[in-house]
């Protein structure tokens, strides 16, 4: 993947990296998962509706011994949330620093959350009793491990009917995993990457993240952390919940990217209209989808980060520590995006056509490719954006005082508002010097100041990088910065601030 903004700064990078982030699976059992197949369930069973409850208590009861026992076998105490505000992650993340990273079970938190339920009702019409769907509170626990292929996880374990799991993975620590089994030396920062040895094999890792791996994963934490499938006689469906696929431009210093991003995400909130965000997603505008498109501009801890979101989907920009620019295009359902495929109808019969992509986790293959088109057409946009952060850098360079090379002596920065310094800065400019450059002796008639003073001066424009000597001469000449501060200068002082002070006064 090749745009001018990565081959502008590719020098400056240390590669380029597309991979899923956050992936939050979902796991339900088919025929319990709902109201009424909960309602055949019990019937078939020969349980009374009104006697839900009984039947779900002696589960409950299963899934607590069961947790007590895993912790038991590992040698971790559960410990209980019981305040809001509490992130689950800065307690496991003090676990793994006195723990390490080895595979197995990290820690195990519960709280009380949340949960979907069921609640027996007669309807007293037609006479039939049956379960509607409710929602409750109930104990959770959280199983945190280390996994050998997709590194640190957990799974959501509820105590009540109908049970439905959540997993969570991340690909970059899938990815961190890979690259320590094959040796590869890595700097990793969070869950982004600063630095991998090998790009090319980091990527072909990356591509390869398998739905089968991840199925065979799953069905194993659920049998060990849920043991009540044998009451139901099923098997878990995953589907996707929600899910991230990110670009990482990651670059070596953070003087290059932090002027970058500032220009990029002042001019990005307001470029990208109704329709061009839109297209980032792979939609055509409407009048009705135009109402749900929003762009906003957030705050998060690791910087700032523009946000562009059509309904359950959006594509995101933010840095990573000063590090690493990131595109990031994010769903919440993945039936957000189409694509080809066979379709099955009613009747029996199949077409190949456009439509939803389903939500089972068997669709990440195809996913990543849509996924990855938006973050593309989201980097061509920015390719489009007017990219002042190398005249920002200048002017940080001009202005901001520096060490001399090859001395432990500090150059102060130019003041453009100075009289002596504008004088000086003005002469340069003059057309005779154009050609041959000049020397400090014609400096001397043209500028109020002694021999040793300019000497002074011409020493420090040359450290700051204004002006060059020709080599084996006493000669000076203007660079290219140079020339561009000073034009600027002059146009900003004779065209705008001089006008402005005199209005004041």
């Amino acid at each position: 993947m090749e745009t001018q903004l990565i081959n502008r700064y590719d020098a400056n990078m240390n590669g380029v990296l597309s991979c899923y982030d956050r992936i939050l699976i979902i796991g339900t059992l088919p025929g319990a998962c709902y109201a009424g197949g909960m309602t055949s369930f019990l019937y078939n069973k020969g349980i009374r509706i009104f006697d839900y409850a009984q039947f779900a208590e002696p589960l409950r009861e299963r899934i607590r011994e069961g947790a007590l026992e895993v912790c038991k076998a590992a040698g971790i105490e559960i410990e209980h949330i019981n305040k809001n505000h509490i992130r689950k992650e800065d307690l496991v993340a003090k676990v793994l620093q006195e723990r390490g990273d080895a595979p197995g079970l990290v820690h195990v938190l519960s709280a009380m959350e949340a949960c979907p339920s069921y609640k027996p009702w007669h309807n007293k019409t037609n006479g039939k009793t049956y379960l509607r769907g409710d929602t409750g509170k109930c104990l959770h626990y959280y199983f945190y491990f280390m996994d050998e292929d997709l590194g640190l996880c957990y799974m959501r374990v509820p105590t009540w009917s109908p049970f439905s799991l959540q997993f969570y993975c991340n690909g970059h620590s899938a990815l961190a995993q890979s690259r320590k089994c094959e040796g590869i030396d890595f700097v990793q920062a969070d869950n982004c990457f600063v630095r991998i040895d090998n790009m090319a094999r980091a990527q072909e890792f990356a591509d390869a993240l398998s739905p089968d791996m991840l199925h065979k994963h799953l069905d194993k934490y659920a049998q060990q952390l849920c043991p009540v499938l044998d009451v139901f006689g099923q098997t878990y469906h995953w589907s996707i919940r929600q899910i991230e696929h990110s670009t990482d431009l990651m670059f070596k210093s953070a003087d290059i990217l932090t002027p970058l991003y500032d220009t990029l995400s002042r001019q990005s909130i307001l470029a990208a209209d109704a329709p061009r965000v839109a297209s980032f997603l792979g939609k055509k505008i409407t009048p009705a989808l135009a109402q749900e498109i929003g762009s906003r501009l957030s705050t998060r801890i690791e910087g700032r980060c523009i946000k562009h979101c059509i309904g359950a989907a959006s594509v995101k920009i933010y840095d990573k520590f000063s590090r690493v620019l990131r595109i990031e295009t994010t769903s919440n359902d993945i039936s957000f995006f189409k694509h080809y495929r066979k379709v099955e109808h009613r009747d029996g019969h199949s077409t190949r056509e456009l439509a939803s992509l389903k939500k089972s986790i068997y669709s990440i293959i195809d996913l990543r490719e849509i996924m990855l088109g938006c973050n593309q057409r989201y980097l061509a946009f920015l390719d489009s954006l007017d990219d002042t952060s190398a005249g920002q850098r200048a002017l940080q360079r001009l202005s901001q005082p520096r060490v001399s090379v090859g001395s432990e002596q500090t150059v102060k920065g130019l003041n453009f508002f100075d009289p002596n310094e504008q004088c000086l800065l003005k002469v340069l400019q003059h057309g005779e010097f154009n050609i041959q450059g000049w020397r400090r002796a014609d400096l001397a008639a043209l500028v109020p100041m002694t021999a040793s003073a300019l000497s002074r001066q011409l020493a420090r424009l040359r450290s700051i990088g204004m002006i060059n000597k020709v080599a084996h001469t006493y000669r000076y000449y203007l660079t290219r910065l140079g020339r561009s501060a000073i034009a600027a200068a002059c146009s900003i002082t004779r065209f705008n601030i001089i006008p402005a002070m005199a209005q004041t006064a």
